[in-house]
């Protein structure tokens, strides 16, 4: 599917590598992987101590942005996307 621009500027803004935060009232932890000189990249958050996955592949390709969310809603994953913050003095590393 083709994300909205601001999913598509969340999954850019989180840190590279794992992160714990917050979203809707639950703590999570976040890994976010980059490949192809940060053309793709993979995200997998887990609610700590409880149920919740969310799991997602982003491709930035010349006909456009497009996000794949693994065995789960589209919507599970923006909504995800558009409530997580990390924790405090955790940022996004420079891709190398």
């Amino acid at each position: 599917m083709t994300p909205p621009g601001d999913v598509v500027a969340r999954l850019a803004a989180l840190p590279i590598g794992t992160s714990t935060g917050t979203a809707h009232g639950r703590r999570y932890v976040a890994t976010r992987s980059i490949f192809n000189n940060g053309r793709s990249a993979k995200l997998v958050a887990e609610e700590l101590g409880g149920p919740d996955y969310i799991s997602l592949n982003f491709y930035d390709l010349a006909a456009g942005p497009l996000l794949y969310p693994c065995e789960m809603p589209a919507e599970k994953v923006m909504a995800f996307l558009r409530g997580y913050q990390p924790d405090p003095g955790q940022t996004e590393v420079a891709a190398s």
